[in-house]
């Protein structure tokens, strides 16, 4: 049953810093404490052998890919998919989180994190995101039982695999949190998320 690990990358910002909503427009790297939980990721996955490694092209992702293949010298090549990029917030890109909710309200950015629902002026296509997703669980589901992929992302990106699966964790919070990952695995056709959320401990 080949598995897929789909991680979001290492805080780009520290304790004290001024928190910023970084899209796609804005390639910021890892904070010092984004390289710790990228290290951290590096640890807990050591002793998994991936068969394919993926991206997006943000330093920040590619960073943390970088970090947790870095262990094993059977690693793969980092590979660079489009569609893994995080979304562009529009005239939100780069912005303190206080001015995003000044601008558009608690209730659109509710309907993103719930229902992921595009607020106002931010420039995302679900489905086409969706539908990256599903194209890519279909080519893992044809690879041998044992194969297991690595899939690093965002947060603007991640939050829609959860729709296009057949199961998954009864209230599942489609908001995957810097440094953590889920897991998916693929059956018959069918693919489940069986772990969400999670960071090394």
């Amino acid at each position: 049953m080949p598995r897929l690990f789909v991680v979001r990358h290492g805080n780009t910002f520290d304790k004290g810093d001024t928190v910023t909503r970084v899209g796609g427009r804005t390639d910021l790297p890892l904070s010092v404490s984004g390289r710790a939980q990228a290290d951290a990721l590096a640890a807990h996955f050591a002793d998994t052998r991936f068969a394919a490694a993926l991206a997006s092209p943000l330093e920040r992702t590619r960073a943390t890919a970088r970090a947790i293949l870095s262990k094993r010298s059977d690693a793969p090549a980092l590979l660079i998919r489009p569609f893994l990029r995080e979304i562009d917030y529009g005239p939100d890109e780069n912005q303190p989180e206080e001015a995003v909710t000044a601008r558009l309200g608690e209730a659109a950015l509710k309907a993103w994190d719930e229902d992921g629902t595009p607020p106002p002026g931010w420039l995302v296509d679900p489905a086409a995101i969706r539908t990256g997703w599903k194209a890519l669980l279909a080519d893992i589901a044809a690879l041998p039982a044992d194969a297991n992929i690595l899939t690093v992302t965002s947060n603007g990106t991640a939050r829609f695999l959860p729709d296009i699966v057949s199961k998954k964790p009864a209230a599942l919070d489609r908001k995957l949190k810097t440094g953590a990952w889920g897991e998916v695995l693929l059956t018959s056709g069918a693919a489940e998320i069986v772990a969400w959320n999670l960071r090394p401990s």
